[in-house]
């Protein structure tokens, strides 16, 4: 069996470097990618430092990756060798359960992730059951689909999940990583889109990404103008933000709805969701289906990542880089494969 060629970190929060590994024998149900592109989440900083208490080491990084299939085992389906597809968080779920049967394969309780408990994708190669291998439509750039498989189907799976209509009013707080995909992705929708930006200096650009109206969200008065107007918030945001106000600016039925992680607990004043008959809700990644609809649809729409490239060999600038808070908006590894 041939060595795969990584870059892996031997302890928390230590530098990446060379790392090979023999992986052992294809699964009859796994295909094994070579890697072409990978994106840099904050998900791989997370178990690079092991904030989550879950991490292994040596530890690969690399959970949004785009490659060609070199090999296939023999329970594969719908696949071929030399067929270029993508990977994100999830690389196998049991097939078995309600949520797998269901369609709701991102659901299972068993599931495997592609970087917890396994090597990940900043590696020349990498393996994951076939079922999450998504072929990727000739239409989109390979050097950018990559954070699709993470950022992308994040942001594009409650939308499909809700039913969002494109007669609705919908809001997305922080226009980063994932926000700049959601804008994206509900203005082609048709949806009138609100964009919360901390950051003044970001509503042009929040425009230009697809944002009809931007609010500061930090701003009392402003937050105060759009009280119960919003059908849908979507909020990608990791900051402490006024919650209460976010849930006021929600019409009827409205709903709040979580993809990016707070960093302390979200308080909910109940009686403003029962008057309102409002919801708060979360969500992970979607599954295949959901992600190949995503696919199909970014071909169609042309939309794709604001991304910044950096070569394998620099991942260590490229991860410190994104840990600065400087990534505009996705970071992508070139593996140099072509």
């Amino acid at each position: 069996m041939s060595q795969f060629h990584a870059f892996a970190a031997t302890s928390a929060k230590a530098p990446l470097q060379p790392y090979d590994f023999n992986p052992g024998e294809l699964r009859p149900d796994q295909v094994e990618i070579a890697v072409r592109y990978c994106g840099i989440c904050h998900s791989d900083l997370s178990m690079l430092d092991n904030e989550w208490g879950i991490s292994q080491y040596p530890f690969v990084p690399g959970h949004e990756a785009v490659g060609t299939i070199v090999a296939l085992g023999s329970e594969a389906r719908g696949l071929r060798v030399g067929q270029t597809v993508g990977l994100g968080w999830f690389a196998g779920s049991c097939l078995k359960c309600p949520q797998c049967l269901g369609g709701d394969q991102n659901l299972c309780a068993t599931g495997e992730q592609t970087i917890v408990g396994r090597y990940g994708a900043f590696a020349d190669r990498v393996r994951c059951q076939w079922t999450w291998a998504v072929p990727l439509p000739e239409h989109l750039d390979p050097a950018k689909a990559g954070p699709l498989f993470c950022g992308g189907i994040t942001v594009f799976n409650p939308i499909v999940q809700f039913d969002i209509q494109p007669t609705q009013r919908v809001g997305v707080i922080g226009i980063g990583g994932l926000g700049h995909l959601a804008l994206q992705f509900l203005n082609k929708w048709g949806c009138e889109v609100t964009a919360f930006t901390s950051s003044d200096s970001k509503a042009a650009e929040a425009k230009s990404l697809g944002a009809h109206n931007t609010v500061n969200s930090r701003n009392s008065d402003e937050l105060k103008k759009i009280a119960n107007s919003l059908d849908f918030i979507i909020s990608t945001a990791s900051a402490a933000l006024d919650w209460d106000s976010m849930i006021n600016a929600l019409a009827p039925k409205g709903r709040l709805h979580f993809v990016g992680v707070t960093p302390a607990p979200v308080p909910v004043q109940v009686f403003s969701l029962i008057m309102g008959q409002r919801s708060v809700s979360g969500s992970p990644l979607g599954s295949p289906s959901t992600t190949a609809k995503m696919l199909d649809f970014c071909a169609r729409h042309n939309i794709a990542p604001v991304t910044e490239m950096f070569p394998f060999a620099k991942v260590n600038d490229a991860l410190e880089h994104l840990r600065a808070g400087k990534a505009r908006y996705r970071v992508v590894l070139d593996m140099g494969v072509k």
